[in-house]
């Protein structure tokens, strides 16, 4: 009876080693651009006609890899 509880025990480890991805493997950090934008909307007030007025939109790369801004679209 313990041998088959020890043995039922040593296969749950097994399982749980193996499902974790810890047996052989090594963990690489993936390099990877990360966008960050804190503001991605700004709504603006009221405008005369024909007045020119601008907004800056902070853009940040959380990531280790170079990051491609390609397209960018009014709403």
């Amino acid at each position: 009876m313990k041998k088959k509880a020890l043995f039922v025990f040593a296969l749950a480890c097994c399982t749980l080693f193996f499902q974790t991805g810890s047996f052989g493997t090594e963990n690489k950090t993936l390099n990877l651009p990360s966008v960050f934008v804190p503001e991605s909307r700004f709504k603006f007030g009221p405008v005369l006609e024909g007045t020119e007025i601008t907004h800056d939109f902070i853009v940040q790369n959380r990531g280790t890899a170079p990051l491609k801004i390609e397209k960018v679209r009014t709403g």
